[in-house]
């Protein structure tokens, strides 16, 4: 029924159903989305020159009222393409130039870190390659469901003034939330405002961005559609120092305006410093070029120019094609994204995902019914009958356990966290959760075990070193050498997607992994094909033959990604 409703009001919407931007497949694959709790509402937009289209499933809290073009969303990073832009309307009128240094607008007292005698520009910071770190290692957040409400200003100067680079400035891509937050830092500081007064004043009041701000007022508040993970409402991020990374909040019909603008269908001042923003100043990213915030991919129709973002409870996608006059928005309030529905809409030749029942989700159902002893019985059920038709995901199941950790109902997190070793035994993150919870739950034996496991996986895991050293345990470690000639053969660019590579580098007896728009992470050997990384919970597998590498397989997450060796 409820299909039905929102398919009627989709036509009235459009006018015509005949004229809908969406296909049976599209329609049919984002209703699969709703009913199987990717999240509570995915609401797309589509613009070109003739006008606005909106697209709304679902309701803003489940089972709440249904979502609109007014509703509104964090938009998360695409808030860096408003720093762009702010960067670029200040290059065209002569206030800055992107080789300007940033040392330049800063405090006298306020040390940028340097390469020598090279110093970051501003447009390093904007096209990512200022080789700033990801995040600042001084973030401490008191609350980690609002991890950058209370990252000082002083806290940024103070990073900025003791970070040393690990590479030469403008080398390479390493995709930063710091440069970016810095960035709109800088911008605002020279205009003498907030970033969000500078935001309004250049960029969302010109355009009548009236659902585009940072502090909602109480009307917008009331249009917020409240971010989910794991189908449970999550706290809102607060973004004061690092605004210019992806502080904004925005609707769908605001969004279409903004790239309205982009695209040059609405006439506006800030065209020509939209179009500055859209050059491609580098290719360092995979099989994407960047410009001022905006990341550039080849489409069958012409690149698609965009950006996504991501925030504690909300995912989004923005983009558009020049050569189509086509932009289109997708917005939703969960940490399930919903980007290929974006690019599909600007590259039909993009494919959409497989939707699948959440197995995460029937368990916490199974949990809430019958409580934490039908879990196992329930996970069991599903493995020998029905396993292709649901979606296991590693994340969402380790985090429904650690909701059930947090709450205080360990039978049921231990439980949760048994399935996630059953569903992914090369995991060594899922025997250090699990071990976790046995050792709260007073089975230190088996929680013992399991953190040998995860340690024998993940000779990284220092937290697994920690709690065995508190129980009594001793660990077991190995040291495995691979010889330089062997660790050159890994090295080139292996594709795991369209617009996804991981590029293999080496320096001297250590071995180096880049994915695209990620940081440069040292990969470390298991054994002569098998490596692991110390900052994630991933490990990296080549495979040979003949004695020629072929390709890797990443696991992560609970997935394996393969990656041909391309170059």
């Amino acid at each position: 029924m409820r299909y039905a409703f929102l398919l009627l009001f989709f036509c009235l919407q459009s006018l015509l159903c005949a004229q809908t931007d969406l296909s049976d497949e599209v329609v049919k694959n984002i209703q699969a989305r709703i009913d199987n709790g990717y999240s509570p509402s995915i609401a797309i937009g589509v613009i070109d020159a003739d006008g606005p289209r909106y697209y709304t499933f679902g309701t803003a809290t489940i089972g709440g009222e249904a979502v609109d073009e007014h509703t509104i969303y964090e938009i998360g990073s695409i808030s860096k393409t408003f720093t762009g832009i702010l960067l670029a309307q200040m290059v065209k009128e002569g206030k800055m130039e992107l080789d300007d240094p940033v040392k330049k607008y800063l405090p006298e007292s306020v040390t940028m870190p340097m390469w020598g005698e090279q110093y970051i520009t501003l447009g390093h910071l904007s096209d990512h390659t200022s080789s700033l770190t990801r995040l600042p290692d001084n973030m401490e957040p008191a609350d980690r469901a609002n991890p950058y409400a209370d990252y000082t200003v002083e806290q940024m100067y103070h990073f900025l003034k003791n970070h040393q680079l690990r590479r030469e400035i403008g080398s390479e891509y390493e995709y930063s939330n710091l440069a970016q937050g810095l960035l709109g830092h800088v911008l605002a500081r020279s205009a003498a405002k907030s970033y969000e007064e500078l935001m309004l004043e250049k960029i969302a009041k010109p355009l009548g961005l009236q659902e585009t701000t940072i502090t909602l007022n109480p009307s917008q508040r009331e249009q917020l559609a409240p971010g989910h993970r794991m189908g449970r409402p999550v706290s809102n991020w607060d973004i004061p120092t690092l605004a210019g990374a992806g502080a904004i909040r925005s609707s769908l019909h605001d969004m279409l305006l903004y790239l309205s603008a982009n695209l040059g269908l609405q006439k506006s001042d800030l065209y020509p410093a939209m179009q500055l923003s859209h050059q491609a100043r580098h290719d360092k990213a995979g099989n994407n070029r960047v410009g001022l915030g905006w990341h550039i991919t080849e489409g069958s129709e012409g690149d698609v120019i965009w950006h996504n973002g991501g925030t504690g409870g909300y995912r989004t996608f923005a983009g558009f094609v020049n050569e189509s006059g086509k932009g289109v928005v997708v917005l939703t309030n969960s940490t399930k994204g919903a980007d290929d529905i974006g690019f599909h809409l600007l590259n039909p030749g993009a494919e959409l995902i497989e939707v699948k029942k959440s197995l995460a989700v029937t368990v916490k159902n199974a949990i809430e019914a019958e409580g934490a002893e039908d879990a196992w019985p329930t996970y069991m059920r599903i493995k020998k009958t029905d396993l292709k038709s649901y979606d296991l995901n590693e994340n969402e199941i380790n985090n429904l356990g650690y909701y059930y950790l947090e709450s205080g109902n360990t039978p049921a997190a231990v439980a949760v966290f048994k399935i996630n070793t059953d569903a992914f035994p090369e995991s060594s993150n899922v025997y250090d959760s699990y071990g976790e919870a046995l050792m709260k739950d007073g089975q230190n034996e088996a929680a013992i075990k399991n953190y040998q496991q995860s340690l024998k996986l993940n000779p990284a895991n220092s937290n697994a070193v920690d709690m065995l050293a508190k129980m009594g345990a001793k660990p077991e470690l190995e040291e495995v050498t691979v010889d330089k000639a062997t660790l050159q053969t890994y090295v080139g660019t292996y594709q795991l997607q369209p617009g996804f590579n991981i590029v293999i580098s080496r320096e001297g007896p250590q071995l180096f992994g880049q994915a695209t728009g990620q940081e440069k992470f040292a990969l470390y050997a298991k054994s002569e094909t098998e490596f692991y990384l110390k900052v994630v919970n991933a490990q990296v597998q080549f495979m040979v033959k003949d004695g020629k590498v072929e390709s890797l397989t990443l696991f992560q997450g609970g997935q394996e990604l393969n990656g041909k060796k391309v170059k």
